[in-house]
C-alpha cells in the first residue's frame, strides 16, 4: 500500500497498512472457527461462517447503493442477528454506521438523521411509516431498508439474496477514521454526535479482554438495547472480537432473560440497575432456575444502591459483579470493580480499565487530593476525539488531553472511584452541596421504596432543598412523615428530603439514567 503519511521522513514504500478496521475481525473468526455458533436471536442462529457470507453479500449490495468510506448508514431495529451483520458490513466499507434509539418521537429521529447526513436507514417495519414521514426533510437520505416488509422500502433480505458469494475486501481505514456515530441522549440540549473511531473500539475490546478475560469460550446475553453502548460494547462486540459468542434478547424482560441465560448457559451479560432491580423482583423464576453459568454481570449507567449490590452478591456466590462507570464519549465503561474488592470496596465503580486514564480533578483541572470532591476526568486510546461537526462542544470537553466527564465524584487512598453526582444535579441548600445518590440510597432501602430520585427543589430560604420522587411497591402506604423520619435516623437533617411525590415510574434514557430535568418538569411546585 501507498498513500500519505504525516510523519516526517517515512519512505512511503515501508509504510505499513493500519488494519485497525474493526470489521476484519470475522474474517479473522471465520477462517479459524467457521462452524462455531456466534449469533443467536429467537430461532435464528448464525455461525462464523454464515455470518461472513451474509456480511460480504450485505457489503457488496450496500456498496452498489453507493454506500462508501465516510458514509453514514443509520439502524434503526431493535435487538437482531441484522444488527451486528449491518455494523460488519458498514465497517467492511470504510463507512459508519448510526444506531438510533428506537425510543425516541420521530421529530428526534430527524434531526439526528438530518444533522448526520445519513445516507440510507435501515429499519424494523413498525418504524417505517414514521420514518416516510420525515424523509422528505432529510435530503441527504437515498435509501431506506426494511428487515421484514414495507411498501415502498427495500428488502433487507433481497439485499443480502442479490449478491450470495460475494467477496467484499475490507477497506484498509486509519484508526482515527470514523467506525460509528453515536449520539448523546440529549438530557440537558440537542443531542450530540460521538464519533467513535475504529481505534476506539478496538482500544476498548482489548481492555474488556485483559479485563474480563474473555476468550472464545465466552457466551454473552444481550439484553440492553444495542444501539446503547452498554449492549454494544460491554460484552457485545468485546465477546465477539475474542471470538465468543451473543444470544441475544429482542427486548429486555427480566423472565425472558433469566430463561435466556439457563438456556444457553450464558456466562456474561450486560444489564443497567434498573434492568437488575427487574430480575431481582423475580424471586421464583430465579430460585427455579439453572444460572450457575453466570460468571460475570457487568453493570453502570447509573449508581446502584449499596444494599442492591449485596443483594446480587448474596444471591449468587463467586459471582464477579463488575460494578462500573463510562460514558458514550469513552465507548463504554472506564472503571469496573475488580472480583477480589467487591464486598471491601462497595460502593465504588473500581479501577480503571487498561491502557486507560481516570482521575479527579478541581474547576481548573488539577488533581484532587484522595477523598476529595472534585470532576472525573478521562484519556486514554478509546476516548472519543471530537463532536460531530460541532468544534464548541469539543473544545469545551477537553482540558489538555483529559476528557472533563461532567461527573462529580472522589478516588481513595487505593485509586478507587466512587461517583458522587452528575455536576448539573448537585444541590446546594443554604451553602452546603447534597450529593443526591447519597440520599437516593438511603430511600432505596426503605422496605416499601422500588426507586426513588431526588431533585432541587426552589426554596426562598435555603436557595433549594431536596425533592423525592419515589416509585412504591405494589399496596405500600407509606406516609411523607414515615419516609421522613425513616431519612432523618441515617442522613444530616440538610440532606433529608422536604418533599415526596409518589410516581408511578422513573422518567430513564436508554442507558438506565434517569431524567431528572423531566423529573424537575413534572414534578408540582406544591410536592
Amino acid at each position: 500500500m501507498t498513500g500519505r503519511s504525516t510523519e516526517p521522513g517515512v519512505d512511503q514504500r515501508w509504510r505499513q497498512p493500519q488494519m485497525e478496521n474493526f470489521a476484519s475481525t470475522l474474517d479473522h473468526q471465520a477462517e479459524r472457527r467457521p462452524d462455531k455458533v456466534v449469533l443467536t436471536c429467537g430461532d435464528r442462529t448464525l455461525t462464523n461462517a454464515q455470518l461472513h457470507e451474509r456480511v460480504n453479500a450485505l457489503a457488496q449490495s450496500l456498496r452498489d447503493l453507493g454506500v462508501g468510506r465516510g458514509d453514514i448508514v443509520a439502524i434503526l431495529l431493535y435487538n437482531c442477528t441484522e444488527f451486528l451483520e449491518l455494523v460488519y458490513a458498514v465497517n467492511r466499507l470504510g463507512a459508519a454506521f448510526l444506531p438510533l434509539n428506537y425510543r425516541l418521537a420521530p421529530a428526534e429521529w430527524q434531526y439526528i438523521l438530518g444533522h448526520a447526513e445519513a445516507k440510507v436507514v435501515v429499519a424494523d417495519p413498525e418504524f417505517t411509516p414514521a420514518v416516510t414521514g420525515i424523509a422528505a426533510e432529510l435530503p441527504a437520505l437515498e435509501h431506506t431498508v426494511v428487515v421484514g416488509e414495507a411498501e415502498g422500502w427495500t428488502s433487507y433480505e433481497e439485499l443480502v439474496g442479490r449478491n450470495t458469494g460475494a467477496r467484499v475486501p475490507v477497506v484498509d481505514v486509519d484508526g482515527g477514521e470514523l467506525s460509528r456515530l453515536m449520539y448523546t441522549s440529549g438530557t440537558t440540549a440537542r443531542p450530540k454526535g460521538v464519533c467513535i473511531s475504529h481505534r476506539n473500539v478496538v482500544w476498548k475490546n482489548l481492555g474488556y479482554l485483559i479485563q474480563f478475560g474473555f476468550t472464545d469460550t465466552e457466551v454473552t446475553a444481550v439484553t440492553g438495547p444495542l444501539y446503547h453502548v452498554g449492549a454494544m460494547d460491554m460484552g457485545g462486540v468485546a465477546t465477539l472480537h475474542a471470538g465468543g459468542s451473543l444470544v441475544i434478547q429482542r427486548k429486555f424482560e427480566p423472565l425472558g432473560l433469566i430463561d435466556l441465560i439457563a438456556r444457553h448457559r450464558a456466562t456474561s451479560v450486560w444489564m443497567a440497575p434498573a434492568m437488575v432491580n427487574g430480575v431481582l423482583q423475580q424471586q421464583d423464576a430465579l430460585a427455579a432456575a439453572d444460572l450457575s453459568s453466570l460468571r460475570l454481570i457487568m453493570s453502570g449507567g447509573e449508581k446502584m444502591p449499596e444494599s442492591r449490590l449485596a443483594t446480587v452478591l448474596d444471591l449468587f456466590p463467586g459471582l464477579w459483579f463488575a460494578d462500573a462507570y463510562g460514558l458514550t464519549e469513552t465507548t463504554s465503561s472506564d472503571t469496573f470493580m475488580p472480583h477480589d474488592r467487591m464486598r471491601e470496596k462497595l460502593g465504588s465503580v473500581g479501577r480503571p480499565l487498561p491502557h486507560n486514564q481516570v482521575r479527579v480533578a478541581d474547576d481548573d483541572g488539577h488533581s484532587v487530593p484522595a477523598g476529595q470532591v472534585g470532576e472525573v476526568l478521562v484519556r486514554g486510546p478509546k476516548v472519543f476525539s471530537a463532536y460531530w461537526r460541532d468544534q464548541g462542544a469539543t473544545e469545551r470537553s477537553f482540558v489538555d488531553g483529559w476528557f472533563r466527564t461532567g461527573d462529580v465524584g472522589r478516588m481513595d487512598e487505593d485509586g478507587f472511584l466512587y461517583i458522587e453526582d452528575r455536576k448539573k444535579d448537585m444541590i446546594v441548600s443554604g451553602g452546603e452541596n447534597i450529593a443526591t445518590p447519597e440520599v437516593e440510597r438511603v430511600l432505596w432501602e426503605h422496605p416499601d421504596v422500588v426507586e426513588a430520585a431526588v431533585i432541587g427543589h426552589p426554596d426562598e430560604r435555603w436557595g433549594e432543598v431536596p425533592h423525592a420522587c419515589v416509585v412504591l411497591r405494589d399496596g405500600a402506604t407509606v406516609t411523607d412523615e414515615e419516609l421522613r423520619a425513616f431519612c432523618q435516623e441515617r442522613l444530616a437533617k440538610f440532606k433529608v428530603p422536604r418533599y415526596y411525590t409518589r410516581v408511578p415510574t422513573l422518567p430513564r434514557n436508554p442507558s438506565g439514567k434517569v431524567l431528572k430535568k423531566d423529573l424537575r418538569t413534572s414534578v408540582t411546585a406544591g410536592g
